[in-house]
């Protein structure tokens, strides 16, 4: 999303663009994502979501998003919906592909792929959107948890920190929220999940669940999102949980499905799924989706001279809590070219 939207932002207002995509197709992570670009209702909410997070950065996301998603359209973006599902928020769903298709269309004529951008370009400005770190288990273990090994990658195989290496080689500095990420636990091996179940197979119904590890110890939720949940997941022995689910809260809705529908997908993904005595529990492995850490930037998405940074290689946005990584990357994706054009 970030580097699509940065270098359609800065073709449409004339500029020459090279844009280097490292993996073998463009959209990155957005591409396997549900495809809902949000932000909440209420600003005073983000920052109750996201204390952590700067305020400035967020104010910017939360004001400048409803035209960006008009501004996606104005390129032929086609909405799916017009909603999120949540009345706590407020945005549009996409079908990623034809995004990704729309936004490829207008980033230029240099478009190349399977190249990585490996060192920093003399005399150019450079908008940084490699997807953050996730992929890269040393970074992971170093800033995360010590159990990145044992986590699923519920992303792209490229977002591996090149970013933030080549965001610090040139001088630029870590944000807050270096150890948290945005994920979800999914189904436990020997479960398999493909890049295009990453969505459907998530295991989103701890607060119909009691959730422990394997010393039994209990986690109770403290967050709507249950990215807190996730976390701490990610921190347990294997990066494991299992979820022990009552009958009765087996037809509870979380957004359009039940958590029947859900365990349903990590049983026929071959997840550990148990019943007795009127309880089903699942075994559960932290996915993690996207770092929530990265490059500081400033209000123009710079994070040093002539470099900016947008998406996931932007941290200390949604820091403390759950924000649409979509958006931010959508606002300052565009911001970031801006930038970069008007020095």
């Amino acid at each position: 999303m970030a580097g699509l939207s940065a270098a359609a932002q800065a073709t449409q207002r004339g500029a020459r663009v090279l844009l280097l995509e490292k993996g073998d197709r463009a959209g990155g992570s957005m591409l396997l994502s549900s495809g809902v670009i949000w932000r909440h209702r209420e600003f005073a909410r983000f920052r109750q979501e996201c204390p952590g997070g700067d305020e400035a950065l967020q104010r910017t996301v939360f004001e400048r998003l409803d035209a960006d998603l008009e501004w996606l359209e104005s390129l032929g973006a086609r909405p799916r919906a017009r909603e999120t599902g949540n009345p706590l928020t407020r945005g549009t769903r996409f079908d990623t592909r034809d995004l990704t298709a729309t936004l490829l269309r207008a980033a230029g004529d240099d478009v190349r792929l399977g190249e990585p951008l490996t060192e920093l370009p003399a005399g150019l400005p450079l908008v940084l959107a490699t997807g953050g770190f996730q992929a890269d288990r040393d970074l992971v273990a170093q800033h995360v948890t010590p159990r990145a090994r044992e986590l699923t990658l519920r992303a792209a195989p490229w977002s591996a920190g090149d970013g933030l290496r080549l965001g610090l080689a040139a001088g630029g500095s870590t944000s807050a929220g270096m150890g948290e990420f945005y994920g979800r636990n999914m189904p436990a091996p020997p479960a398999r999940v493909a890049e295009p179940d990453f969505v459907g197979a998530a295991q989103l119904y701890a607060h119909h669940a009691t959730v422990r590890n394997s010393n039994g110890e209990v986690y109770e939720p403290q967050t709507w999102s249950e990215i807190d949940v996730v976390q701490w997941t990610a921190r347990q022995p294997r990066a494991r949980a299992w979820y022990e689910v009552p009958d009765a809260a087996l037809g509870e809705r979380v957004r359009e499905r039940t958590v029947a529908d859900m365990i349903e997908w990590a049983r026929a993904a071959g997840a550990p799924v148990e019943r007795s005595a009127g309880t089903t529990t699942v075994e559960v492995v932290a996915g993690i989706t996207t770092t929530l850490g990265g490059l500081r930037i400033d209000e123009r998405a710079q994070v040093a001279p002539r470099i900016h940074a947008a998406g996931a290689d932007a941290g200390g946005i949604a820091t403390g809590g759950y924000a649409s990584g979509l958006a931010a990357a959508l606002v300052f994706g565009r911001i970031a070219a801006d930038s970069a054009l008007d020095g």
